[in-house]
């Protein structure tokens, strides 16, 4: 089951020496004595997306913009559930993967941390119920699956039998799955991210599912994102700033399994279900691969255990209410 997103990515961005003391946004819109942004136009991690960089050489910005979107495309390739020939799915097929990509490599571990900081409520290896849940959806079946079926597809499930070795990455349990659309974007933003910086852009904002900032927009003031009311999109429940920070949110109404929307993609791995516990949960962080992997396991969690993880991470949450949609801030 693959859900189609309407979402609309985004990188804006520019050279410090052209932004000076205005404002990025003015600047890329500015025609006259500023260059041309280059503009790309596409499609990226299954969304349209659009890509604005301004820079006084444009034979460089036009250079930038093919090398974010080939990284974007790279890493599509190493961690797609939907490409036959990626690397996860090569090593969800086979349970092994030698000589896997080293950004495989490196997230996973990251996910394994996750793992161990969120008392397993992060779990790449809930893969095996998102099949079992879509099996009976596309079957007719009701919700949620009989016991003795969860039983067995919890059986597979452990992020602590994924074995990553110098030159393999293993797969202990048979029947085992991985997913990493948990925290894929994030790191996939942060990538990006680098990639802009390393290459001279001080002032930007990636929104590659997961936000983060750059800079800022205009001298003393930070970039900003807002938090989507989920009953009605287009209404902003909260406005927060980004000083050099990311900015994801996770919630179960976006890939609902039900016409109800109670049963969603947001698992929790010690009993199966798939009924998250807040309708949304937004975390600002550091870096995007961080907000995107607690945001994802949050969405399981009572706010007491969020309150006990946040206290030792740099980050923040927001948690909307199942019931009244009040929004709880927590950091």
């Amino acid at each position: 089951m693959n859900t189609p997103r309407r979402r609309f990515l985004g990188i804006l961005a520019a050279s410090a020496a052209l932004v000076g003391p205005g404002s990025l946004r003015a600047a890329l819109n500015t025609s006259g004595a500023l260059p041309e942004p280059v503009t790309w136009r596409g499609v990226a991690l299954g969304a349209d997306a659009q890509l604005q960089l301004l820079h006084p050489d444009r034979a460089h910005a036009e250079r930038l913009v093919r090398m974010a979107v080939a990284e974007v495309h790279r890493l599509e390739q190493v961690f797609s559930l939907y490409r036959e020939d990626s690397a996860l799915v090569r090593l969800n097929r086979a349970g092994r993967l030698d000589a896997p990509p080293l950004d495989l490599s490196r997230l996973l571990s990251q996910s394994i941390a996750f793992g161990d900081r969120t008392g397993g409520l992060f779990d790449p290896s809930v893969q095996t119920l998102w099949d079992l849940y879509a099996a009976r959806v596309l079957a007719g079946l009701p919700l949620p699956p009989d016991p003795a079926e969860l039983r067995a597809a919890l059986a597979t499930v452990d992020y602590r039998a994924i074995r990553i070795e110098a030159d393999a990455i293993v797969l202990e349990r048979p029947g085992m799955a991985l997913t990493l659309n948990g925290i894929a974007q994030g790191y996939i933003t942060d990538r990006v991210t680098e990639l802009l910086r390393a290459n001279g852009l001080e002032h930007a904002m990636i929104d590659l599912g997961e936000a983060r900032s750059l800079g800022s927009p205009e001298p003393g003031r930070p970039w900003r994102a807002g938090i989507a009311d989920p009953r009605e999109p287009s209404r902003v429940l909260e406005t927060i700033d980004l000083s050099n920070q990311a900015l994801a949110t996770s919630g179960g109404y976006g890939t609902p399994l039900d016409a109800g929307g109670r049963y969603t993609h947001l698992f929790d791995p010690h009993t199966g279900q798939a009924t998250p516990r807040w309708r949304s949960v937004t975390v600002r962080a550091p870096d995007a691969t961080t907000a995107d992997a607690l945001s994802t396991a949050f969405a399981q969690m009572p706010a007491d255990t969020i309150r006990g993880i946040i206290s030792r991470f740099p980050v923040q949450a927001w948690l909307m209410a199942p019931d009244d949609g009040t929004l709880i801030r927590l950091g």
